[in-house]
């Protein structure tokens, strides 16, 4: 008799399934959704862009956004908008990710990204990769496939070939337009001070109240072979905490690093009860301004509101939301 209500028990009580991530935070349901991306940042404060060259930016942010706002519209999830969104956008040649991404000191491409998901704290990177098409599909799926975060170089190839993720000859990623920036300060054998904008990223916060976050780069030109910057690291480059805000930067990645930029403006959020748009202003307009770091960063939080910050002459930026709410910039 003991066993048998025993077993009658054990049925009742419902199974729980390990491949879910039991530290997700519950879902809540939200009647707007909220998408916001970056081109990178930089530029001269005495030279704006040609009118052409500004349209070129401004009509491929576009682009990115509605890739990312026809995802959450029907419901779907901020890790997939952002993902989708930054695969875009290291296909298009004029940022400086993936495709057209620029070169380090012996003329060739690396590659790093990361992405985040707010609601479990997982996260995933990849540096100094030469052959992933995408590397932010290779970063999500070294957060989900594996018990790591960041994997580099040849390792981080071999995973993304293993996880069935497209492999190029490093020559994919080579444009004539880098060619020629390449040589032209090969032979002058200094950085250029104008440094191709194009560091790209991504913040989404969905119907469920789930934020994601994800950045992708190819660094600074004429950088030593092997310089990793900000973006690969998570608290640097990218953050995601369902409870405070999604962050993606762009600029000088040693600057970052070095103040944990992402995650410092969480912290303000989490520990000094800062709004969103206080902790970003005080981290890129002050905090690091201050100490000779240029750029900025994009991010959301979770009802919603966002900031797009920056201390150069112009960043690349643009949201959209459910309400129609829609805005393109570059400069300020």
């Amino acid at each position: 008799m003991k066993a048998t209500i025993v077993f009658l028990i054990l049925l009742a009580i419902p199974l729980i399934s390990f491949d879910q991530e039991l530290t997700a935070s519950p879902p809540r349901h939200l009647t707007n959704w909220t998408l916001v991306v970056h081109g990178g940042a930089g530029g001269s404060f005495t030279e704006k862009l040609p009118p052409a060259t500004e349209k070129m930016y401004r009509d491929s942010l576009d682009a990115a956004l509605k890739i990312g706002a026809a995802i959450l519209s029907s419901g779907g999830s901020s890790m997939d908008a952002v993902e989708a969104v930054i695969r875009f956008m290291e296909d298009c040649p004029i940022f400086n990710a993936g495709r057209g991404a620029v070169y380090n000191a012996e003329g060739f491409a690396e590659l790093d990204a990361s992405f985040m998901d707010g609601s479990t704290g997982l996260a995933g990177a990849v540096a100094g990769v030469q052959k992933i098409r995408h590397p932010i599909s290779a970063s999500r799926k070294v957060m989900e496939k594996t018990r790591h975060v960041l994997l580099m170089g040849a390792g981080a190839e071999e995973f993304a070939a293993a996880q069935g993720l497209e492999i190029v000859d490093p020559s994919f990623f080579r444009t004539p337009d880098t060619d020629s920036t390449y040589q032209r300060l090969l032979r002058r054998k200094k950085q250029d001070a104008l440094n191709k904008q194009g560091t790209v990223g991504c913040v989404a916060l969905d119907l469920s109240g789930n934020l994601a976050a994800g950045t992708s780069t190819g660094g600074m030109m004429m950088k030593m072979k092997g310089r990793i910057g900000d973006s690969p690291i998570i608290g640097a480059g990218t953050y995601a905490d369902n409870a405070t805000c999604a962050v993606s930067c762009t600029g000088s990645g040693e600057y970052f690093i070095r103040d944990a930029v992402a995650y410092d403006v969480t912290a303000l959020m989490k520990y000094k009860k800062m709004s969103l748009e206080k902790a970003a202003n005080y981290v890129i307009m002050d905090k690091l301004k201050k100490k000779g770091g240029g750029g900025g960063l994009i991010a959301v939080d979770a009802k919603g509101h966002i900031a797009m910050p920056f201390n150069t002459a112009m960043m690349f930026r643009g949201f959209i939301k459910g309400d129609g709410s829609y805005e393109i910039g570059v400069y300020l």
